[in-house]
C-alpha cells in the first residue's frame, strides 16, 4: 500500500524532473553537535541522482543505487532524489527505528500525487491517536474467527471461478488475471459486495484512478491527476452511499447484537462511537475515502505477488516439486475427509509459508518505507535534520548477504534454518511498528490458498520474461504462461 505506481521510464524521467522543478525544495544542511549527517552526494543541480536511481529499477539487480553507494558513503548516506534531500538507510537497526516511531518522530512522505489523490483524511497521512483508532479497529475484525472462516470459502471461491474462464494451452496473461481474484475478494472484506454492477463499477473507475499515484501533480482538465480525482469522486459517492445506507441498518437494527454483526471492515469502523475527546465516531466520508484506499493491495500489491511466485517456481523445478508434493497431500486428506479447508490449514503448510517467505523477500513490491522526520533525530551516530526524508530501504536488507547467504537465489529452504519471520528485523515486507500491515495474515492466506489450487490443477509453461522494479515490481509483458489440466 505505501508505493503504487504506473508510469514508464521515459514519462518517469519526465515526470521527476518537472516535479524538481516545479515542487523541488532545498533543505539547508546544519551543523548539529550531537551527530553527523551521513555522508554521500547531492548529484546534479535540480535532477539530483533521481535518473540514476530511476535507471537502477530497469536492471536485473534492484540494489544497483543503494550497493555503489553504501560501498563509498557506509550503510546510511545522504542523496536527493525527487526533489528532495533524502538519507537512505540499509541498516536493519536503523531501518527499525524509523519504522518502530516510538517518540512520533517521523511522519509520512509521500509524493504530491498521493496526497492530492489520498486527501487529508486517508489512513496513510494519519497520526498518532486516530491512526491507532482505525489500524486497531480493522486489525481486530481481520483477526476474528468469524472472519477468517468465512473469507477462507470466499477466496477459495473466487479462485476456482479465475480457474474455471483459463483455456488450456492458450496464453494466459498472469499479473492482469490474478487481479480478478484479488480486487472481487478485497472489496468483499471491506464492504459485502459481490459480483454485479457495483463491483464491475468499482474495478473500472479504480483502475483508472490508481493510475495518477504519481505524475505530474498538475490538476486542470485533461492530465493524469485531474482524470484520476475524477475517478475516485465517482467512487466516493457510490461508496458513501452504501455507508449511509449500512448505518441506517444499524440504527434501525439499535441494541440487536445479531442484525449489527460485523460482517466486513465497514461494519467496524461505524461500531466506532468515539471517545471521550470525540463526540461521535469516524465520520462517513473519512470511512468512504479509506475504503477506497484500502483496494489498492487488490489492484498492485497481492496480485503482484501472486505473479512473483509464478515466476520463482518456474525458474525453480524442485522448489515447485516440493510444494506440489505438500499441497497434493493436503488434497487427498481433505478429499478423504470430505470436510472444508480451514484458515489454519493452509497457514500450516510448513513448504507453502517458506515459498511466500521467499517470493516477498525476493520480490520487494515495497522496496522501501518513506518518512519525513518532525526534529533533529539521531540514531546510532547518524543525524537526521528536521524535515529531511528519510528511506529504509526494505530491498538492501532483504538481499544482503550478510542476512541472507546467496541472497538472489530462491531459495524457500532457507527459513527452515531462520524459523519465524515475525520479529525477524532483517525481513520487513509489511512495514513495522504502528504502521504494520494489518492484512499480512489475510494476504498470507490468498497466496496459500492461490498456490494449492494453482499447484495441485495445473502443469504450466512460462513464456520468457523479465522482472522491472521500477516504478513498481512488474512483469514486464505480464507473465504469459499456458497451462495443461493435471487430470487431463
Amino acid at each position: 500500500m505505501e508505493w503504487m505506481i504506473g508510469v514508464c521510464v521515459v514519462m518517469g524521467m519526465l515526470v521527476m524532473s518537472w516535479w524538481i522543478l516545479l515542487y523541488g525544495k532545498k533543505n539547508d544542511e546544519k551543523t548539529v553537535g550531537k551527530g553527523k549527517i551521513p555522508k554521500g552526494n547531492s548529484g546534479w543541480p535540480l535532477l539530483g541522482e533521481t535518473l540514476d536511481f530511476i535507471a537502477s529499477g530497469y536492471t536485473s539487480n534492484p540494489v544497483t543505487f543503494l550497493e555503489k553507494r553504501k560501498s563509498l558513503y557506509g550503510n546510511v548516506f545522504k542523496t536527493c532524489i525527487l526533489g528532495s534531500n533524502v538519507i537512505i538507510s540499509t541498516d536493519q537497526d536503523v531501518n527499525k527505528v524509523v519504522l518502530q516511531n516510538h517518540q512520533a518522530n517521523f511522519v509520512p512522505a509521500y509524493p504530491k500525487s498521493i496526497r492530492e489523490l489520498m486527501g487529508e483524511q486517508s489512513i496513510l497521512k494519519m497520526n498518532g491517536t486516530m491512526h491507532k483508532k482505525v489500524h486497531t479497529l480493522i486489525a481486530g475484525f481481520l483477526r476474528s474467527p468469524q472472519f477468517k472462516a468465512r473469507i477462507t470459502r470466499d477466496i477459495e471461491h473466487t479462485v476456482k471461478q479465475c480457474f474455471a474462464s483459463w483455456t488450456p494451452h492458450q496464453p494466459i496473461y498472469v499479473q492482469d488475471q490474478l487481479k480478478r481474484i484479488t480486487f472481487p475478494v478485497l472489496v468483499k472484506v471491506l464492504m459485502s459486495v459481490g459480483p454485479g454492477e457495483e463491483l464491475d463499477f468499482l474495478y473500472r473507475e479504480f483502475a483508472e484512478f490508481i493510475k495518477g499515484l504519481i505524475c505530474l501533480p498538475l490538476k486542470f482538465p485533461g492530465t493524469r491527476l485531474y482524470k484520476s480525482l475524477q475517478s475516485k469522486d465517482r467512487m466516493v459517492k457510490m461508496v458513501r452511499k452504501i455507508v449511509e445506507e449500512r448505518k441506517k441498518l444499524m440504527r434501525d437494527n439499535n441494541g440487536d447484537e445479531e442484525g449489527n454483526a460485523v460482517n466486513d471492515v465497514l461494519d467496524a469502523l461505524l461500531r466506532d462511537k468515539g471517545d471521550s475527546s470525540s463526540s461521535a465516531g469516524l465520520s462517513p466520508e473519512m470511512i468512504s475515502q479509506n475504503i477506497i484506499e484500502m483496494m489498492i493491495p487488490g489492484e498492485e500489491t497481492l496480485p503482484t505477488a501472486m505473479t512473483m511466485a509464478i515466476k520463482f517456481l518456474t525458474d525453480s523445478p524442485l522448489a515447485l516439486s516440493k510444494l506440489q508434493e505438500e499441497n497434493m497431500e493436503l488434497k487427498r486428506l481433505k478429499t478423504n475427509c470430505s470436510e472444508d479447508y480451514s484458515w489454519t490449514e493452509y497457514m500450516s503448510l510448513p513448504f507453502t509459508q517458506n515459498v511466500i517467505s521467499e517470493t516477498l523477500r525476493m520480490a520487494n513490491i515495497v522496496n522501501g518505507i518513506w518518512r519525513k522526520s518532525v526534529n533533529d533525530i539521531e540514531i546510532k551516530g547518524y543525524l537526521i535534520p528536521k524535515h529531511w526524508c528519510v528511506m529504509a530501504s526494505l530491498t538492501s536488507v532483504h538481499m544482503d548477504e550478510k542476512n541472507y547467504e546467496n541472497p538472489f537465489k530462491f531459495d524457500p529452504w532457507r527459513w527452515e534454518k531462520i524459523g519465524a519471520v515475525t520479529g525477524n528485523n532483517s525481513f520487513t515486507p509489511f512495514g513495522g511498528g504502528h504502521r504494520l500491515c494489518p492484512g499480512l495474515e489475510l494476504s498470507r492466506l490468498e497466496l496459500s490458498i492461490f498456490l494449492h489450487h494453482l499447484v495441485t490443477t495445473y502443469r504450466w509453461v512460462a513464456e520468457r520474461d523479465e522482472i522491472i522494479y521500477f516504478p513498481t515490481v512488474k512483469m514486464k509483458r505480464k507473465l504469459p504462461i499456458s497451462l495443461e489440466p493435471i487430470n487431463a
